[in-house]
């Protein structure tokens, strides 16, 4: 069987070699110089320190199979040498995230603002104050209570507040029964327009009642319209003491709170400095002792500030009331008076020595044209 084989001529392979090396050399000539490395590759400048020159050609293998034979051309490409891709230099830094980064040092280590470490101390320290605090006023209220604790009193402001409470409730008694008469007269009132209404009809299809009819239709009209007058004198007397009580009244007795709860401070600081002065007074407590007597003589500050507030806003209160009750009395009685004594003159007088302006029946707000 080998003898059968044809032999294979030894100058075939020299002329692939020859040919593979022809081709090479066109490739390279045709591609970009080697030698050149300084030159942009893809828009990246590479440099010959940063790759690696070279000089040798590339090693020439054989091929196994003398049929394969090596393509004598490069692929071309589809994207033109002139065009240029937007690729950073090697040597250039390339940041992460931008231009600055938030919150990132020289060396890419994360520094937290400086002013939000500030603003969380500040607000633990806040907490601690408000819960240290809370927890001395609990237990001089509790002590209070159950007989163990002293507690500062001032009796002529504290006679005085509980004067302003008693008056305030029975104030506000006033003002629910007013409201009350105030709505059932109202109702009294649109009774009689109804009432007056169903006589003039009445007054039309009866001839023979025609006059008696018209009298009564003529006597319910004049009560109504006196009774709306009588309504807008109640509505404002009602207005005026709801201020008193509500807002006036109220307002002195947010500052008495503020007050009490300044009090209950000043004699829980107080208890605290009594029992660390009954202490020894070495190295630990006295630093104890300086701080708790700077607490109290903020406390104190605070407590005798708002005691003379309280005190101010008493008299100008009780000056206020007197003078507003005198005047909402008197209109109260001069308008009742005059309406169930039939003075429809002096009724509309009254009105108007207050300034009392009424609205009209059935008028609403003013139209989309007079706006």
């Amino acid at each position: 069987m080998m003898a059968n084989q044809a032999p294979v001529p030894a100058n075939n392979g020299m002329l692939d070699d020859d040919t593979f090396e022809r081709d090479l050399k066109e490739m390279l000539e045709d591609g970009p110089a080697l030698n050149d490395m300084s030159s942009p590759v893809q828009g990246g400048n590479v440099t010959a320190q940063n790759k690696p020159a070279m000089n040798n050609p590339p090693p020439i293998y054989r091929a196994q199979d003398d049929s394969a034979h090596l393509p004598t051309r490069l692929p071309q490409s589809d994207i033109p040498r002139s065009q240029s891709m937007n690729i950073p230099p090697v040597s250039r830094d390339i940041p992460l995230s931008g231009s600055q980064t938030n919150g990132a040092g020289a060396n890419g280590d994360f520094n937290p603002k400086q002013p939000l470490t500030q603003q969380a101390a500040s607000k633990i320290d806040l907490l601690k104050t408000w819960s240290i605090n809370t927890y001395k006023c609990t237990k001089q209220m509790l002590s209070e209570r159950l007989g163990k604790g002293s507690r500062t009193v001032d009796l002529e402001l504290e006679a005085q507040i509980e004067v302003l409470r008693d008056t305030q409730k029975k104030y506000a008694n006033i003002l629910r029964l007013a409201r009350a008469l105030t709505n059932h007269f109202y109702h009294v009132v649109q009774t009689q327009r109804g009432l007056g209404e169903a006589f003039t009809e009445l007054s039309q299809k009866s001839p023979e009642l025609q006059d008696e009819f018209t009298y009564n239709a003529e006597t319910q009209k004049n009560l109504t319209k006196n009774g709306e007058t009588l309504l807008g004198a109640m509505n404002f007397f009602t207005s005026t003491v709801n201020t008193l009580c509500n807002k006036t009244m109220e307002d002195t007795l947010s500052t008495v709170k503020q007050y009490e709860q300044a009090r209950l401070e000043y004699d829980a600081y107080r208890t605290d400095v009594e029992a660390l002065n009954l202490g020894p007074r070495d190295s630990t407590n006295i630093p104890k002792i300086e701080e708790a007597n700077k607490k109290f003589a903020g406390c104190k500050s605070k407590f005798d500030r708002l005691r003379e507030d309280v005190s101010v806003k008493l008299k100008f209160l009780e000056e206020n009331k007197v003078r507003v009750m005198h005047k909402q009395l008197l209109l109260f009685h001069n308008a009742i008076a005059a309406y169930f004594s039939g003075n429809q003159a002096g009724l509309e007088n009254t009105l108007k020595q207050f300034n009392i302006k009424l609205k009209a029946p059935n008028s609403g707000g003013p139209s989309w044209i007079e706006k």
